[in-house]
């Protein structure tokens, strides 16, 4: 299922790209 590592490692980054843009 390397799928769903691959598919929590992007929503990670985009949770991380959201609290960034929010932050500014």
């Amino acid at each position: 299922m390397f799928y769903k590592d691959l598919i929590l490692m992007l929503i990670s980054s985009l949770l991380l790209v959201i609290c960034v843009l929010i932050g500014v």
